[in-house]
């Protein structure tokens, strides 16, 4: 039997390889020569670029940046094993995390530092970048992540401002740099907002960064004015295009100072991964997370592996901490089979430390199941 390990992390207790180690573990009790491919996922956001990272066979780096607020951190970000692509998740220097609740003010945080992790993979030979957007900070517009890569903005007396929310309604002039860095740039974003008006970037996101009703129309007329200013003079309208409010407006700077693509995390990932090849002769696929519920029914990973596996016919079992969602609903997901790992009820406090071996005992009971439906049916063949 083959079969392929796909399972996203299981959310504050087991990495997805870890749940890759603990699959395999329960396999091999049953079928000590099976076939297994370990492939850890993620469907974009935090823990993609480790991922990506280690399927590339790259390794991770760190560099000192700027965090949302100007302060010196320890960044990181993972190199391909050829270190032409780069695995960068902005939230790693710009990321909400990374501030106290009492220092969340979209007015004057930066992706400042976001722009210095792209510089640091370039000058490394990086020349094609996957950058995750989520958990962000900031509602820049992606100035911040410009200025680090030697853009300039200038106000009317042409002073040179400092690239955060506040001073975007500033900006009378915006200097491209002497030399415009060659890359090719992916952008992981699952938000479809504009970058500005009723659902766009200050409004629908500002108020979880910290901003209050002031600053959010403060901000909206600076992603205005921003978006004004560059069609002005570059003659280029993008702020309605959806996405480009993610991540307070990066996904315009992406769009526009870098000339990237914005596509779905979990596309991306498949196809870094290479997934549909890997389900060439595979038996079985195994997937799961922390907690199978209504969110996951929204969400794209999941439903991504089991839309590619049901193209093939192929079986895809789903394992969980917990299960909260109906066999009509895990139908509608191309899931075949779903379980919890838990092998009785307990607070989530008690099941972190036993997560690792409910899933490589879950694991086991189903393949042994599994294996003693294939024997029987191959017996019954022959009689």
């Amino acid at each position: 039997m083959k079969f392929l390990l796909a399972p996203d992390k299981f959310r504050g207790s087991l990495t997805a390889y870890e749940v890759c180690q603990a699959m395999s573990e329960g396999i091999r009790e049953v079928i000590p020569d099976a076939a297994i491919v370990v492939l850890p996922m993620a469907d974009g956001g935090e823990g993609t670029a480790e991922i990506l990272t280690l399927n590339a066979g790259g390794k991770m780096h760190t560099a000192i940046v700027s965090d949302p607020l100007g302060r010196n951190i320890e960044a990181e970000y993972g190199l391909s094993s050829d270190g032409k692509t780069a695995f960068i998740e902005m939230a790693t220097a710009s990321g909400l995390r990374l501030l106290q609740s009492e220092e969340r003010n979209p007015l004057k945080t930066t992706t400042f530092g976001t722009g210095q992790l792209i510089e640091e993979a370039y000058q490394k030979g990086a020349r094609h970048i996957i950058l995750g957007i989520g958990g962000s900070a900031t509602t820049d517009g992606g100035i911040g992540m410009a200025a680090a890569l030697g853009w300039q903005f200038l106000d009317s007396d042409e002073n040179t401002l400092s690239p955060n929310g506040e001073n975007m309604i500033k900006i009378d002039q915006i200097l491209p740099p002497n030399e415009s860095l060659s890359l090719t740039v992916e952008v992981a974003c699952d938000v479809t907002a504009p970058l500005f008006g009723q659902e766009g970037a200050a409004y629908i996101y500002g108020p979880q960064k910290g901003a209050d009703a002031m600053m959010v129309t403060q901000l909206e007329e600076g992603l205005q004015h921003l978006a004004l200013v560059v069609k002005r003079d570059f003659g280029v309208d993008i702020a309605q295009v959806p996405g480009t409010g993610a991540a307070g407006g990066l996904g315009f700077g992406a769009l526009f100072f870098l000339k990237a693509i914005l596509k779905e995390g979990v596309k991306i990932v498949m196809e870094q991964t290479h997934f549909e090849e890997q389900l060439i002769d595979t038996d079985f696929v195994f997937t799961g997370e922390g907690k199978i519920d209504e969110q996951t029914l929204q969400g794209k990973l999941i439903a991504g592996i089991a839309g590619a596996a049901q193209k093939q016919n192929i079986p895809v079992v789903a394992l969980c901490g917990a299960l909260m969602v109906s066999p009509s609903d895990l139908n509608q997901l191309g899931i075949t089979y779903a379980t919890s790992i838990l092998p009785r009820p307990m607070t989530l406090h008690e099941a972190i430390p036993v997560a690792y071996e409910g899933v490589k005992n879950t694991t086991h009971y189903l393949v042994n199941l599994l294996n003693q439906v294939k024997i029987t049916h191959r017996n019954d063949q022959f009689t």
